[in-house]
């Protein structure tokens, strides 16, 4: 049997403001290209299927075509919750849906009742147990699975056991995959992640998932391997410019009688790539060791020491779609240079004073035009003042 390990797909969320539906629908494709192309029997989804609780119509239908599609094409679907989903709207409908094999796992109570499929096609042979945990808020769950004290660690572990005895009631050697939400030991980060925990105090040890044939991890959006048999798939695009190195997709595993068998990795490219640069505004503009980066997502950091005028606006003039601007001087200003409270109280006129305060918020003094500019606001005030 082939199962495709997925998670975080975050439908409905945005790009440092661009949209991602349209990004979607085309993961969406490529994901149903794999599971032909592959002859993939199940495709898992280990949490956040949708970016936030209330997702909106857009993207309902979206994860409702793609379940569509993947019926059409005689795939089963296991659905974890994930932090992101609202636990109760995503499981909405779910004992019906299990007729048409998506098996929805967004309740405690339903944990330990795994999604049991053939191995060999037929009624009797051996088969497989999917396990699915939807994501644990301690201080929420800890009652209803009997901790006393609720941590990550605590209520992950009382989950864990009951899946496991539930596992060691049914026949010797049944292969068995759970499916988690959670921040395991020795995952890498990345900046688009909402934090579980402060400090790294919520991390689940890997020891909790060694009696399964492979766990199937969601939460962190880079694809790794923490294991032979602990992996995360990662996210299918990429939601934050920490995440330009990663190589986006999936991972494919086959299950036998005998346990788990080999995992592939499989690549979904993004229609649009990821850069981060950094330089000199005039640089940026004309070397050619960026042109590579003219149709990617950008994020770009200056290190002028004066900021540029129009810096945004002359970037896009050749990186059309830079979407974060940043600045970072190559040289820091003289320490020794007075504050600006010192500068406030050596100022002469309301002009300087003016001018003192363009130059201490964006690193560039005024230039003729701009001290024309508050010479004439600063003439209009004090006409009005006069004719008070």
């Amino acid at each position: 049997m082939k199962l495709l390990h997925t998670s975080d797909w975050h439908l409905g969320r945005s790009f440092h403001g661009v949209g991602t539906l349209a990004a979607q629908r085309r993961f969406a494709d490529q994901l149903l290209d794999t599971v032909a192309a592959e002859n993939v029997d199940v495709v898992l989804v280990a949490g956040d299927v949708y970016d936030r609780a209330l997702p909106s119509v857009d993207v309902v239908n979206l994860f409702d075509d793609i379940l569509a599609r993947l019926n059409k094409a005689g795939v089963q679907v296991v659905v974890t919750s994930g932090n992101h989903d609202s636990a109760t709207r995503l499981g909405f409908g779910g004992r019906l849906l299990e007729s048409a094999g998506v098996h929805l796992r967004t309740r405690i109570a339903d944990l330990a009742t795994p999604v049991l499929l053939p191995l060999d096609g037929s009624a009797g042979g051996p088969v497989l147990a999917i396990y699915g945990i939807p994501y644990l808020e301690p201080r929420l769950v800890a009652e209803e699975l009997g901790v006393e004290n609720g941590t990550h660690f605590s209520v992950t572990e009382a989950a864990l056991k009951l899946i496991s005895e539930d596992l060691q009631s049914r026949a010797p050697g049944t292969p068995s995959i759970v499916l988690a939400h959670t921040f395991a030991s020795g995952g890498i980060t990345s900046a688009s992640e909402r934090e579980l925990s402060i400090g790294g105090v919520g991390a689940v040890p890997l020891d909790l998932f060694e009696p399964f044939s492979y766990t199937a991890l969601g939460h962190l959006h880079g694809r790794q391997r923490l294991s032979e048999t602990v992996r995360y798939s990662g996210s299918p695009l990429p939601y934050s410019f920490s995440e330009a190195a990663h190589i986006k997709g999936a991972w494919l595993l086959e299950i036998t009688g005998a346990g788990l068998g080999e995992v592939t990795k499989v690549n979904w490219a993004p229609e649009r790539a990821l850069s981060i640069l950094q330089g000199k505004l005039e640089g940026l503009l004309v070397d050619d060791r960026w042109a590579g980066a003219e149709e990617h997502y950008c994020q770009i950091t200056l290190t002028d020491n004066d900021r540029p005028e129009l810096a945004m606006e002359r970037l896009r003039t050749r990186f059309r779609h830079t979407l974060v601007l940043m600045f970072e001087p190559e040289t820091a200003r003289d320490s020794t240079t007075q504050s600006y409270g010192a500068r406030i109280a050596q100022a002469t006129d309301e002009l300087e004073l003016c001018c003192g305060f363009l130059d201490h918020v964006r690193h560039r003094p005024a230039n003729d035009d701009e001290q024309q500019l508050l010479r004439a606001a600063l003439a209009s005030v004090r006409e009005a003042e006069v004719s008070r």
